[in-house]
């Protein structure tokens, strides 16, 4: 939804204003975020070097909570790994549950591509891992070798280059869906030593009474805080790792956008409010503008800042440091607890990640395809040999002493040996001719097109040369700020870009905008005399004037027949018009202005120019790539 001129501009799509989930936080912070956790891992190594002594005597302190006769104690050390680590696994969970309900999961065909890459990226690595340690006890770590660290290898693929395409940092995470549901039931499985049946029946209890609540609608947070903490102490008494609760609250939160409806509800009771503020309509304001978007886009907004910036990093801090000399390091470089998580991560990945997609590929007789090209995905795997954060949680529950100090050695040499290597695989890309280049990053896969209506030169309003590779829609309205913020964007665009065709259609926001309706058709109403983008200028330039009088006067401004235009608008006879672009807005979960599709997929970044102008240059590499397969083919 539009805001009023008294909000900042933010250059956000109103679904990326109001979308904000960890996928598109990931897109936009991730080297923040990488940055964050990297002082966290460096700060942690070199506080053990320097005094090792207060380091552990302060993760070994303990710490309780009693409440009556009940009590949990743990640790620092483990209230960081079971406790806050829990929060971090709830945000994948809920990134998860989005990309089944309104991401590249939607389409359920496709799952079988993550699905198998992400099983081979994580068995590879632990056949390697067991081939170096076949025999031995260290052979029971094995899951220390088996899972990314999504967030950190997403804000390294940002960091190393940025000749990675877009859609390789989806594809890493989507594949973290499978990635950490394996990994967790690797965790609740294999690495819980004794089970207190008695406490996980009680666990499975309070888990059923989540269940209820979520079928029943409910909606308020302190019920599922509440169950969720009795989930995870139940849990934390039986033996089984809590931090799978956070997972599976995550997988249980529906995303969906927000919807029209909701939207002019929340607008209507906000007027009301500020009408008459009272408590009372405040309340109903505020209920119904979070009953407009999903409580998993509400939890990720809220949880994800925290977990990227705070907990991670704090895992980090709490175990990656090493005490670290010559003679550790020369036996480390030799154990085969070291190595076979090293070779695993930085050759295992890569080979299983390849692989896998190459398999479903050929299986499916291409009708599925890698989202990316055959570069991109070595490129992938080898940046999916950074395992720091569950490869660490894993290992500090396989490991202990000197068996743990060298495995936390191989995971963070993988990690750093992993980001070099990507950061040659997406440099070597500058060596290919440019059609091989593109090819090699790009791929043949089609995306998934989010434009329900597709654009029809006989009906839709078109600016640029017809049958252009590029087109950039818009669903807009004339008197929302934002589309006025963006129209400079795009008249840029159409000057830079002599190959994009510009499209706009109408989405007026009635319940905000009280002239947006009338300017809509008066638009119409010009176009029916062959002016439309003539009449669409003067309304995006003069958007605080769009009363009746002000639209008669633009006509005539136009030198259009001024009788037939104000006849057409007393009896809007282009209302029918407009409510097409408005049902196609619905079908296509359309609920703000302005929002973009680029070659019938959405925009969800900014829309500055140089964000708009990356997507633009990346939809006209694909046209290009898919012409040249037509014309070889």
């Amino acid at each position: 939804m539009a805001e009023s001129e008294g909000v900042s501009f933010s250059g956000r799509t109103a679904w990326a204003r109001t979308l904000q989930t960890p996928l598109r936080e990931f897109l936009q912070t991730e080297a923040g975020g990488a940055a964050v956790l990297l002082a966290g891992a460096v700060a942690a190594l070199v506080w053990i070097n320097v005094d090792s002594g207060s380091y552990e005597s302060l993760w070994h302190t303990t710490l309780s909570i009693r409440l009556g006769g009940g009590e949990v104690s743990h640790d620092l050390r483990n209230w960081v790994n079971r406790g806050l680590m829990t929060f971090f696994f709830f945000v994948i969970g809920l990134e998860a549950r989005r990309e089944f309900d309104m991401g590249e999961l939607r389409e359920r065909r496709r799952a079988a591509l993550p699905l198998v890459a992400a099983l081979g990226a994580m068995v590879t690595p632990v056949a390697i891992y067991l081939l170096f340690n076949a025999g031995r006890s260290s052979a029971h770590g094995w899951g220390t070798a088996m899972s990314t660290d999504t967030a950190f290898a997403l804000g390294m693929l940002a960091l190393l280059s940025a000749r990675a395409p877009a859609r390789l940092r989806t594809f890493i995470l989507t594949l973290s869906v499978v990635d950490d549901l394996v990994a967790l039931v690797v965790i609740a499985t294999v690495y819980t030593a004794h089970v207190d049946v008695t406490a996980l029946l009680a666990a499975l209890g309070f888990f059923g009474a989540i269940l209820v609540a979520r079928a029943a609608g409910t909606r308020r947070g302190i019920v599922y805080a509440a169950l969720g903490v009795a989930t995870w102490v139940a849990l934390d008494r039986s033996g089984v790792d809590p931090v799978v609760v956070g997972l599976a609250m995550g997988l249980l939160t529906y995303a969906y956008p927000a919807g029209r409806s909701e939207l002019e509800t929340a607008s209507e009771r906000f007027r009301l409010f500020r009408e008459q503020p009272t408590p009372e309509l405040a309340s109903a304001a505020r209920e119904s503008v979070e009953a407009a978007i999903s409580p998993n886009e509400l939890l990720a907004h809220r949880y994800h800042p925290w977990t990227s910036y705070v907990i991670v990093p704090l895992f980090a801090l709490a175990n990656a440091g090493i005490v670290i000399n010559g003679s550790f390091l020369a036996h480390a470089f030799t154990s085969p607890i070291t190595l076979g998580i090293l070779v695993g991560y930085v050759v295992g990945k890569p080979l299983g990640l390849f692989g896998g997609t190459s398999l479903v590929s050929v299986v499916s007789g291409g009708r599925v395809q890698p989202p990316v090209g055959w570069l991109a995905r070595v490129g992938g795997g080898t940046i999916a040999g950074i395992g720091v954060t569950v490869s660490l949680l894993i290992g500090s529950l396989a490991f202990h002493g000197a068996q743990l100090q060298e495995a936390k050695l191989g995971v963070l040499s993988a990690a750093v040996l992993a980001s070099a290597l990507t950061w040659l695989v997406f440099h070597a890309s500058d060596l290919l001719p440019a059609d091989a280049r593109r090819r090699a990053l790009l791929g043949p896969s089609q995306r998934l097109v989010d434009l329900a209506v597709a654009v029809d030169p006989e009906r839709d309003h078109l600016r640029g040369p017809l049958g252009a590779p590029i087109t950039l829609v818009e669903y807009g309205d004339f008197e929302c700020p934002y589309c006025g913020q963006a129209e400079g964007v795009v008249r840029e665009l159409l000057g830079d870009f002599n190959d994009l065709d510009y499209v706009w259609r109408h989405l007026p926001l009635n319940d905000v905008h009280p002239h947006a309706q009338l300017a809509a058709e008066a638009a119409e109403a010009a176009a029916a005399q062959g002016a439309f983008w003539e009449m669409h200028d003067l309304l995006m330039d003069n958007q605080d004037a769009l009363g009746p009088r002000d639209l008669f006067g633009y006509a005539s401004q136009l030198g259009l027949d001024a009788e037939r235009f104000r006849e057409e608008l007393r009896g809007h006879a282009h209302a029918t018009r407009v409510a097409s672009d408005i049902e196609g807005a619905d079908f296509s979960n359309v609920s703000g202005t302005p929002t973009f599709f680029i070659n019938g997929r959405r925009h969800l970044g900014a829309y500055d120019v140089a964000t708009l102008t990356r997507a633009v240059q990346a939809a006209r590499e694909r046209a290009e790539l898919e012409r040249t397969r037509a014309l070889a083919g």
